[in-house]
């Protein structure tokens, strides 16, 4: 049977299992198959514990803990398939509607003249007939110049559109926007212009959620009206309040490379600061058992204010929620144990929403806070200070690095890089974090406004040092890339190694090594496997063409895109940093080149073995005769030229057609293809085409 001290970290475990599986089955005949046994496990346990004492259960804890294991696996995997949107019978998206009748779910977010926001879906016209409906949707709604639509949190409009699934990622190591929308029960979009909307007057959303965004808005102003410089009123305006500000790259960059990217993301660290100076503020009422009752109430009622000033982003909320239910249970409970506590604030947010378990921002504070509970004690026992101020400084070192160990094979899988001076950066950020928190929320308050040039100050200043830590030869490890089952076994590795020091285990420490060297023989094959790499990735653009031509850790790549294009940095860098290109040397297509392995000329391009006929507009009205053998023939810049003006002579194996064909020559390129019995890869909402080349 289960200890009772740890009944939440038990049963959490088999929860979540059950909450990943069938979050890759959703179907609704699992759905049944799994109420049906969960109906059957309940009634089961339920029976067990009403006999208990007559059949002596107490001698089978065994089975009867094995049923609660089976319980909650059961109960996780329910409540992620009934979840699911898609598997609601008036979902949407099942059906073609001329209109749908919606309100805006998020804060709209607006870029140059397009308003981005989350939608959830209350009923569709069709027939001149209003039928209920559920269901969420991205809209990107194209503002008119003249007269830009007022869009708020909560507003109920009526859309006009015709709405699509999600595009999937085309090119290697490109984001994956609909698995991250998935990931919110998020699976259709709508592209729609101004003309296409009409607002109904009316808004139905949650008021608490209302009221705190239009609060925050306000704190916003005041903000701006306070704070001079741009870089400054950004980060004041992320750190303090949540609200998503554009923050330069150079700045981003900065807190990135110095590992203190996490005090842009108002989150459980802010939360815990503010917590313990209201702890320590609150010391006086410590006495007596009513008095700490009393101090619990005043902190939650402090920390929730804090969570509604922020809007109440969703990292504060978690935050605030985990925080609320450690210190509750801290002061009504003698003997509480952390872990328990932990997993509990965990499985009560994911009873509420079980896809939050695919949130990053929910996986790493979760670990963090693990590490502090497990790890920081360790790691701050193995030295002793007698000096106050150097045990106090030791114990926060202690904290960042129990922190960074336990969240580094997460950080690095998901951000591809790891920060060397992450200590030096947390060290130096404590101080001016906490001035920064304090000072922000205070100038916020008429009577200290006086205090907002110190504030200002004190954000460009720790700006301008971290931006100096950035610049540091090797600040940082990037171009990370480690697969699925690579990041499992360094976790694996790490906390087996991890468990074994502390409880000076020498089986658990061997077989962490023996992990870590099967997870350094991955590594070093994908190295090995770089330096002999020989490939083309013809890239899926939307109306731009780029091919990269790749011999070990060089690439040629041939594109109309510029380096400062957010085309180059979305769809074709992540895949040649994925690569570990360290060298890319930029062609155009219509320029002759001659370089190392690589050819370009009258229409010919040759690279390696692999030859490439290049059709584009310069061919127009020409004739193209001779005797040669191509491996793919490219067409590309909405060319004249037709399959029928090649000479006989001319063979080739398949076509690529790039982005920028036009849509209905793309349409004739394929018949064409089909009739003369050729394989065509379009270069656009398809994947990208890959060349594996040998040696």
């Amino acid at each position: 049977m289960f200890k009772a001290e740890y009944v939440f970290v038990r049963i959490l475990f088999p929860f979540l299992i059950g909450i990943g599986t069938f979050y890759f089955f959703p179907s609704k005949i699992c759905l049944q198959l799994l109420e049906i046994l969960l109906l059957i496990n309940f009634l089961g346990i339920l029976y067990l514990n009403i006999i208990y004492k007559r059949l002596k259960a107490y001698r089978y804890k065994g089975i009867i803990g094995a049923l609660l294991i089976v319980f909650f696996f059961n109960l996780g995997g329910s409540l992620c398939l009934l979840n699911n949107q898609t598997l609601k019978g008036n979902y949407f998206g099942k059906g073609q509607y001329t209109s749908l009748k919606i309100w805006v779910k998020d804060e709209p977010q607006q870029s140059g003249n397009i308003l981005r926001f989350k939608a959830k879906v209350i009923s569709g016209f069709q027939n001149d007939k209003q039928i209920r409906l559920s269901g969420q949707l991205l809209v990107a709604l194209r503002l008119d110049s003249l007269k830009p639509i007022q869009l708020k949190y909560g507003d109920q409009i009526i859309i006009t559109t015709k709405y699509t699934e999600i595009e999937p990622p085309y090119n290697p190591a490109e984001f994956d926007f609909k698995a991250w929308l998935s990931h919110q029960n998020i699976y259709h979009q709508a592209f729609i212009d101004q003309e296409h909307l009409i607002k109904t007057n009316r808004n139905i959303g949650n008021p608490i959620i209302k009221y705190a965004l239009w609060l925050r808005e306000k704190q916003v102003e005041k903000y701006r009206t306070l704070i001079k410089n741009n870089e400054a009123f950004a980060v004041a305006s992320t750190l303090i309040l949540g609200y998503r500000a554009d923050l330069s790259k150079e700045t981003l960059s900065a807190y990135s490379k110095t590992g203190t990217i996490h005090a842009l993301s108002v989150s459980g660290a802010h939360v815990a600061i503010i917590y313990v100076v209201l702890d320590f503020m609150l010391m006086f009422l410590n006495r007596k058992r009513s008095l700490k009752i009393i101090k619990l109430i005043l902190i939650c009622t402090l920390i929730w204010a804090y969570a509604l000033l922020t809007g109440l982003s969703p990292s504060v909320v978690r935050s605030a929620i985990m925080i609320s239910i450690l210190i509750t249970a801290k002061v009504l409970s003698k003997n509480t144990n952390s872990y328990n506590v932990l997993a509990f604030s965990a499985f009560c947010q994911l009873l509420y929403d079980p896809f939050l378990i695919w949130d990053v921002g929910f996986q790493l504070s979760y670990l963090a806070v693990f590490g502090l509970v497990y790890l920081q004690p360790k790691i701050y026992n193995l030295i002793y200070f007698k000096h106050k101020w150097t045990d106090s400084l030791w114990s926060f070192i202690a904290m960042s690095l129990a922190a960074q160990i336990v969240t580094f094979p997460l950080s690095i899988y998901y951000f591809h890089q790891f920060p060397l001076y992450f200590l030096f950066g947390n060290l130096f950020i404590t101080i001016p974090l906490v001035l920064m928190m304090y000072l922000g929320i205070a100038i916020l308050v008429p009577w200290f406004s006086f205090l907002a040039p110190i504030f200002e100050w004190l954000i460009n200043f720790t700006n301008s040092v971290l931006k100096w830590i950035a610049d540091l030869p090797y600040a940082t490890f990037s171009s990370i890339w480690i697969n699925l089952p690579e990041f499992m076994l360094l976790s694996l590795a790490l906390g087996l190694f991890i468990y074994g020091l502390a409880n000076f285990n020498k089986r658990f420490i061997f077989s962490s090594l023996l992990i870590f060297v099967c997870y350094q023989v991955l590594i070093t094959y994908d190295d090995l496997a770089v330096h002999h790499q020989q490939k083309i990735i013809f890239f899926s653009l939307r109306k731009n063409y780029a091919a990269a031509f790749i011999t070990g850790k060089e690439s040629i790549l041939v594109t109309d895109l510029k380096i400062t294009d957010k085309n180059y940095d979305f769809f074709v860098k992540p895949a040649l940093t994925q690569l570990q290109i360290n060298n890319i040397c930029f062609v155009n297509l219509k320029k002759d080149t001659a370089l190392k392995n690589f050819v370009m000329q009258d229409h010919q391009l040759i690279f390696h073995h692999y030859k490439i006929l290049v059709i584009d507009d310069r061919s127009n009205y020409k004739k193209l005769t001779g005797n040669a053998t191509f491996s793919s023939l490219w067409i590309s810049g909405n060319t004249r030229f037709g399959l029928s003006d090649l000479a006989p002579e001319i063979k080739y194996e398949n076509i690529i057609i790039d982005a920028t064909n036009k849509d209905y020559k793309i349409e004739n390129l394929k018949k064409n293809a089909k009739n003369y019995h050729l394989n065509a890869h379009i270069l656009k909402k398809n994947k990208a085409y890959l060349v594996q080349l040998t040696q």
